[in-house]
């Protein structure tokens, strides 16, 4: 029997809100209405007739049941027809690359025609919760979790590997397993802020982000349109006067991603399909791959993804990253990324995150895989075309990465 052919899997009106920082301006907003935003907006922009989205695939790396399955709830809530579907899923902080992928599979098998694909987070809206009073308690204390420590704390089974305390003790690993200094981490923050604010201050932002409307107490709702994470005035000299979260490391508050709030959405459609649903790309997906590693050294995990991903391109990792014209590696921190670099053997920081990532722009973990593929296609398409790559770490150990060419 002979392989069916996979169509192509076109990126259409890539979209995002605008960063939150953690407790910011969006602290109030909850995630169904930043996702709902970010649908109605890719929606609008493609100019696609609702009836023909076939599924919803969002991402959520807290999800809980204030909003159950997030890609139904947000299908529903932005006003789509009641007969699109939708879904959930989490790969943790590649779960909006996951996202992406998984509704990119659907069209290429023709399972679908059109999906709509993104992820969200409010980290500022993380709950506290326990898991000791469903049958009540006869005595004591109750123990209230925080939700997002806990979910870092407990990204592998202890009994395998034993304690992890968090993500700072992976970061600190690969930056002695690499020999990252201290002083090297602030340099890469403080232009990693640079990048970011000069990307602000040249409009290069202005088509992939959509404003959102935050309600205030009295008055009418203020639009948030700018992401409000980035420091502009970051300098090697000041960033080195902060503390390190570990007596004599390398992480500190101003070297690592921030926690935020965002949503980020796209559609993803088969190429021979553009033209009856009316809607015109701005790339498409070429590849993709997740890899496994260490959980202690879960920051590294970009090599062995995209090691796996050139592998099935037929190719090397260094011959895979030269054939780029951008590079998209989020920041979870300064360390990481430049052990990830030392892993590569490539250190091009001429084509890698042009535009900040997520030390400057922020890290709202299910959002953060769409919010890089959309920051890279606008950019590409701005230099007149290309090719680029969108890759991460992921917490308990994984790494994921994904290709694209633009229209």
């Amino acid at each position: 029997m002979t392989a069916p052919t996979l169509r192509r899997a076109a990126i259409v009106a890539p979209l995002r809100t605008p960063v939150g920082a953690f407790g910011g301006t969006l602290r109030d907003v909850p995630v169904e209405d930043l996702g709902a935003a970010a649908v109605r907006a890719v929606v609008q922009r493609s100019g696609i007739d609702p009836a023909r989205i076939d599924d919803v695939v969002f991402a959520q790396s807290y999800a809980n049941s204030e909003v159950p399955c997030v890609g139904r709830w947000l299908a529903l809530h932005a006003g789509l027809p009641v007969e699109v579907p939708g879904m959930a899923l989490d790969r943790r902080c590649g779960g909006g690359l996951q996202a992406l992928a998984t509704a990119a599979m659907m069209v290429q098998t023709g399972a679908a025609d059109a999906v709509l694909a993104g992820g969200v987070e409010s980290m500022s809206r993380i709950e506290y919760y326990t898991t000791a009073q469903r049958w009540g308690s006869r005595a004591g204390n109750a123990v209230l979790y925080d939700r997002l420590d806990r979910g870092r704390e407990r990204s592998q089974p202890e009994g395998r590997f034993g304690v992890i305390s968090g993500m700072i003790e992976t970061a600190e690993n690969l930056a002695a397993d690499h020999g990252i200094s201290r002083a090297a981490a602030d340099a890469y923050a403080a232009r990693s802020h640079r990048r970011a604010h000069a990307a602000w201050e040249d409009g290069r932002f202005d088509d992939e982000v959509i404003p959102i409307d935050v309600p205030q107490r009295r008055g009418e709702a203020i639009p948030f349109v700018r992401d409000e994470g980035i420091r502009p005035d970051s300098t090697p000299e000041t960033l080195a006067r902060l503390r390190t979260v570990v007596p004599g490391g390398t992480v500190t508050a101003g070297n690592a991603s921030q926690q935020n709030d965002a949503a980020a959405a796209c559609l993803i459609v088969a190429e021979d399909r553009l033209d009856a649903l009316g809607v015109e790309p701005i790339g498409f997906l070429t590849g993709w791959a997740a890899a496994g590693c260490e959980p202690s050294r879960m920051g590294f995990g970009p090599v062995p993804a995209v090691a796996r991903l050139a592998d099935r391109a037929g190719v090397g990792t260094a011959e895979l990253l030269d054939a780029q014209d951008l590079v998209e590696l989020n920041e979870a921190f300064a360390c990481q990324v430049l052990a990830v670099l030392e892993g590569w053997g490539w250190r091009d920081h001429e084509r890698l995150n042009v535009s900040g990532s997520g030390i400057s722009l922020g890290h709202p973990i299910g959002a953060t895989g769409v919010r890089m593929v959309t920051t890279l296609l606008h950019e590409l398409r701005r230099r007149g075309g290309g090719r680029g790559l969108a890759t991460m770490c992921i917490g308990g150990g994984q790494g994921m990465a994904a290709t694209f060419e633009t229209a």
